[in-house]
């Protein structure tokens, strides 16, 4: 296997592992009666099961590749701290407003817009599109939540979760297609 194969296997395991975990995170937002209580823990539950499957492609193709970019690293960590940031002080904004049940919407725009600063970094475009998908989901959870009785939360819980679980097996799918 080249070195490019591997880097490109390395990157799809990080990837299922990082939107696996994240996925079961969001899957564990809303409250939901039965049966969507259960489709939710059925979603955290593979969720968490290819995070694992992706921490171990990651483990096993890691350092394989060559020697890693502190430069991107840096790009990475900068984009990831801002989100964070972003996310964390629009959530205390929200919550000392007196509006918490749109902490979700905020969260979730965030995330959809971190992928598109992450997409040339990670040399991965389909992040784009994922992003774009992630701010459509935030976008429906406002609506839902401002015109009906369903909480944004449940609304953008199971969608981002679904987007991001997707997202995640589908790096594990193409890590194993042959080259």
């Amino acid at each position: 296997m080249s070195d490019v194969q591997t880097n490109s296997r390395h990157q799809a395991g990080l990837t299922a592992l990082y939107l696996g975990i994240f996925g079961m995170v969001w899957f564990s937002v809303p409250a939901a009666e039965q049966p969507l209580r259960a489709l939710l823990v059925v979603g955290s539950i593979a969720a968490l099961l290819t995070a694992v499957a992706g921490g171990v492609l990651s483990a096993h193709t890691r350092g394989a590749g060559g020697p890693r970019d502190r430069a991107t690293d840096r790009r990475y960590l900068l984009i990831v701290v801002a989100e964070f940031a972003a996310a964390g002080l629009g959530a205390a904004v929200l919550a000392a407003a007196g509006w918490s049940e749109y902490v979700p919407v905020l969260v979730c725009a965030v995330v959809g817009l971190h992928f598109f600063p992450l997409a040339p970094l990670l040399r991965d475009p389909l992040l784009r599109p994922l992003g774009v998908a992630l701010c459509v989901v935030a976008a429906a959870g406002l609506v839902a939540a401002l015109a009906s009785a369903v909480s944004a939360g449940l609304v953008i819980g199971t969608g981002a979760g679904l987007l991001l679980l997707g997202y995640a097996v589908q790096a594990l799918v193409r890590a194993h297609r042959p080259a």
